[in-house]
């Protein structure tokens, strides 16, 4: 659905993308995700024809976003991460004012402002200002706003920016109802926790660059390296002494009698690692594979392309 091809980006000297793949298939989550001043936003206005770029491709459901621009604005929704509202209208002027500007207008435009007031959870806010919506009930009006004209394609910058848990919460359910309505996502964040609940895909950006993307499962299974954490009943030193020279094995924390470290092979050398401290004078009571998060994973891609 979404094709870049080396893809750059440049602002007098300072290069923003360099040359970024990204491939985001139809139907998807994809969480676009990188620290700040990774490309993710520049990354997004040029998909968006907000942005044009120094060099490289983008296409947007087989349109080219350089030779048709305005096809390719009629299949997307963009929600930047900053937005204006117009504090003196109401939420469903406010829409009707969107609608008006697709061509939809009269009875036509009620009822498509009054659905999605409704699918946002706000058609009991349609008669209220603008400015006296909370943050979170803004932000659902403005996802609103980028499906007036009922795109297959939303790019969303940092769309739960700013919000207090609930209303992240409600985010969050909302786009997995556009997803279930068969839509394709892009979403710009750096809260990976909420990411890794919503995503089917994700791409990891940082300089520029892309480090890795593809299915989520898929992408944390190749990155990630196996953790590991052993306690003893006593001294570790037997145990710490094993693991030293273990192929494979990086220690990463050692607090008392209990040891964290990672190991990059598979289940037979995990087993074979076991039965040598069990035959060993580590007294083990506890040897277990802990559970790594998407932050884990990022922020030691991060590391590496860092140097």
């Amino acid at each position: 659905m979404i094709v870049t091809v080396g893809l750059e980006k440049r602002y007098g000297r300072v290069k923003a993308l360099q040359g970024l793949e990204m491939h985001v298939p139809e139907r998807a989550v994809y969480g676009l995700i990188g620290p700040n001043g990774s490309g993710k936003t520049t990354t997004l206005r040029i998909l968006a024809g907000l942005l044009l770029p120094t060099a490289g491709e983008a296409r947007v459901a087989g349109y080219d976003v350089l030779r048709q621009p305005y096809e390719v604005r009629g299949v997307i929704g963009y929600m930047p991460d900053f937005f204006g509202v117009y504090d003196d209208l109401r939420a469903g002027e406010y829409l009707e004012f969107y609608a008006a500007a697709y061509g939809i207008r009269g009875r036509a435009a009620k009822k498509l402002c009054d659905d999605l007031l409704e699918l946002v959870d706000l058609a009991d806010k349609r008669d209220a200002f603008v400015d006296t919506l909370s943050r979170g009930m803004q932000q659902r009006l403005c996802l609103a706003r980028t499906l007036i004209h009922d795109p297959p394609v939303l790019l969303l910058d940092e769309p739960a920016s700013g919000l207090d848990p609930l209303a992240r919460v409600e985010i969050r359910e909302l786009l997995k109802e556009l997803c279930r309505l068969g839509k394709t996502i892009v979403i710009s964040s750096h809260i990976l926790s909420e990411l890794a609940d919503l995503c089917t895909h994700i791409g990891m950006v940082a300089e520029g660059r892309l480090l890795c993307e593809g299915p989520l499962n898929v992408v944390l299974a190749a990155a990630q390296k196996r953790k590991f954490s052993l306690r003893c009943h006593g001294p570790v030193a037997a145990a710490l002494e094993i693991l030293a020279g273990w192929p494979g094995v990086e220690i990463l924390d050692q607090v008392g009698s209990q040891v964290e470290f990672s190991l990059a092979d598979g289940p037979e050398e995990t087993a074979a690692l076991l039965r040598a401290l069990a035959a060993s004078d580590a007294r083990v009571v506890h040897f277990a594979e802990t559970e790594q998060s998407l932050e884990d994973t990022f922020l030691r891609l991060v590391r590496e392309a860092q140097g």
